[in-house]
């Protein structure tokens, strides 16, 4: 992540809130996440080692452990206070976690003396990385996986132009309305919904694509079988393998 988007995460405020904020603003998490779950285990031979490539608060790797008894994971993420609060997520479960701190622009040092992995996942995070960052970090995750294995990325998309963002954006602000609830000042309104939305895409400098450019990243990275597995409104689960 980016260093301005990891000094964005590591406010002790801005993690205490984090899951909160995003069950109200990203409800499809929980479909994201089993769609991951999903299409690792139909593939063959359940995971043994997977990359987690900006952990968070451990959502999709809390998920993952659950799924695989068997499985141990590396969990990246650039800010330590996000670390701090998934290894209190995943309580006992956090021994089978390998955490590491760092820019995960740099995963070709983070994980140097790793041997292959069966997956390397990620879930809200290469957005805020650009078109030239994201294919960078693909190539290397290529070649951290083993022939076959899957690299599975649940996140944000644009829509496919403008007017149908425009769309979708009113989609977005009309659902975060409707599940506050008037319970939460930031959104009452639209007016205030859309001002918070831009600031914090803003302050944590969010770069999404449209799906078309995410695929082709994939492809140009190296990856086959590239494809969208699930997509509503701003969020998708797409990937490719070795």
């Amino acid at each position: 992540m980016p260093g301005e988007s990891i000094q964005a995460y590591d406010l002790p405020s801005r993690v205490a809130s984090y899951d909160a904020d995003m069950d109200l603003m990203h409800p499809n998490r929980r479909k994201m996440a089993e769609m991951i779950e999903n299409v690792l285990t139909v593939s063959g031979r359940p995971p043994r080692l997977a990359i987690d490539i900006g952990t968070g608060t451990g959502f999709l790797v809390d998920r993952l452990l659950l799924a695989f008894p068997d499985l141990s994971i590396i969990a990246i993420d650039g800010a330590e206070q996000m670390v701090d609060l998934a290894r209190t997520r995943l309580g006992p479960l956090a021994r089978r976690v390998d955490f590491r701190v760092g820019d995960f622009r740099d995963l070709k040092t983070l994980c140097a003396n790793d041997g292959s992995a069966d997956a390397v996942v990620s879930a809200y995070a290469l957005h805020h990385l650009s078109s030239g960052e994201k294919l960078q970090v693909l190539r290397i995750a290529h070649g951290l996986l083993k022939p076959g294995g899957w690299f599975l990325n649940g996140d944000l998309t644009l829509a496919e132009d403008d007017e149908l963002e425009a769309v979708t954006q009113h989609l977005r602000v009309r659902g975060i309305i409707q599940r506050a609830d008037g319970r939460d000042p930031r959104f009452t309104d639209e007016s205030a919904t859309r001002q918070f939305l831009d600031d914090l895409e803003r302050n944590e400098h969010d770069q999404p694509v449209r799906p078309a450019e995410d695929l082709r990243i994939l492809e140009k990275a190296g990856f086959s079988h590239v494809t969208t597995f699930w997509r509503e409104t701003r969020e998708s689960v797409f990937g490719g393998r070795r």
